[in-house]
């Protein structure tokens, strides 16, 4: 299993931070080996592509399955700024990646964006989700609350 030292949980709340500086929600992820070699990073584009489905995860997905052998999906792991989504989860259990971990959980996000009637939340860990399949997604987090709640600020609301 790769590596679970904060380096790549810093590197995906640092996408984050580079998707809110090119006009995007606050969102990152990376794929590493498991030598810990990163593979590939992505970040939120929801905003700039006018794509309601270009979350980091999700991005990061469509290039690993176009890049990637379905061997070495299944040895990555999955790194993500915060909790992946219901439909990351998704997308993430098909793309074969069996490892994820991740800073912010969903329920901390959600403290910290309050309600928006105009963005409704999808309340569905994505260890729910992961659940679900007849495969086994190993998931691992929260951590780094500060760190990664810290990209956050002042953003919502």
């Amino acid at each position: 299993m790769a590596d679970h030292s904060p380096d790549y949980l810093l590197a995906a709340i640092e996408l984050g931070a580079s998707a809110r500086a090119h006009g995007n929600h606050p969102f990152g992820a990376l794929l590493t080996d498991p030598a810990g070699t990163v593979l590939l990073t992505a970040e939120n584009t929801v905003l700039t592509d006018h794509d309601v489905t270009a979350h980091a995860e999700i991005n990061l997905v469509r290039q690993a399955s176009r890049t990637l052998a379905p061997h070495q999906l299944a040895e990555a792991t999955l790194y993500s700024s915060t909790e992946p989504c219901a439909m990351c989860a998704g997308a993430i259990y098909w793309s074969g990646i069996r490892r994820v971990v991740y800073a912010l959980a969903a329920t901390e996000l959600n403290a910290i964006a309050g309600v928006d009637p105009d963005e409704p939340v999808l309340e569905l860990p994505c260890r729910t989700v992961f659940a679900a399949g007849g495969n086994t997604v190993e998931v691992s987090g929260p951590f780094l609350f500060e760190e990664a709640s810290a990209v956050h600020v002042g953003y919502w609301g």
